[in-house]
């Protein structure tokens, strides 16, 4: 999906890529596909909703390269879908945060000491366009997706001094395996939302977040970058 399109596009301009998904399998798989197309890429079985498990991934990347430049944070499920908040059950309310948000901290948080001894970090949190806007029947997935921006914005600001950049994207439907799963009339409501009356395209994503992780990105933290085909334009 959408983190694969952005260990590529990052592999492809030289970046050493090491991939954490919770199907160990599946990551290596990815990685093996980057190595084949010339990148350098490493697959990791990660449960990143343990902390335990997100500190030893970290670890070993350490122990790898002595060095780490820059955090995507790509997981996400969308939970229960086409349901009204009344419908949704507390437990995959609490599902999606922790993938969601909960996972994303505990990423953030084991990469900032080695990050801050560098004197330089690039942190890249995917967000939503449901975040801002709010997508009916996506209540957990809105409210998770709400709280990434939350997150960044305050992650910007604490470690601007430090030459660490802290950024979201906020994607508009992009056609991906999980959007795929979505209910035809949920994928077609959020599109009919969208101004340039299509859907995004991984590369589209992969390219905002290039950006966001380059050292070009210097003067912009804690800010939301939209990719959303002019759904919102603030």
């Amino acid at each position: 999906g959408i983190g694969f399109g952005i260990a590529r596009r990052l592999a492809g301009e030289g970046a050493r890529v090491v991939l954490l998904d919770l199907n160990g399998p599946l990551a290596g798989e990815a990685a093996h596909t980057l190595q084949q197309e010339g990148g350098e890429a490493l697959g990791l079985a990660v449960d990143v909703t343990q902390q335990a498990a997100v500190e030893q991934a970290v670890a070993e990347v350490l122990k790898r390269y002595q060095r780490l430049d820059v955090l995507v944070t790509a997981a996400g499920i969308t939970g229960q879908t086409s349901i009204k908040t009344h419908e949704v059950q507390p437990a995959d309310f609490d599902r999606v945060m922790g993938l969601n948000v909960r996972a994303m901290f505990l990423c953030i948080r084991a990469v900032l000491p080695t990050m801050l001894a560098a004197n330089y970090g690039r942190i890249v949190n995917i967000a939503s366009i449901s975040g801002k806007d709010g997508n009916a029947g996506m209540l957990a997935y809105s409210t998770s997706k709400a709280a990434v921006i939350g997150l960044t914005k305050v992650i910007g600001k604490e470690y601007a001094e430090t030459g660490i950049t802290c950024n979201a994207i906020a994607p508009a439907v992009v056609r991906t395996a999980m959007v795929e799963a979505l209910p035809a009339a949920q994928v077609k409501y959020m599109t009919d939302k969208i101004p340039m009356k299509r859907t995004g395209e991984i590369e589209e994503i992969a390219a905002v977040v290039a950006f966001a992780a380059s050292r070009e990105c210097s003067f912009t933290t804690g800010f939301c970058f939209d990719a959303s085909g002019g759904r919102t334009v603030y």
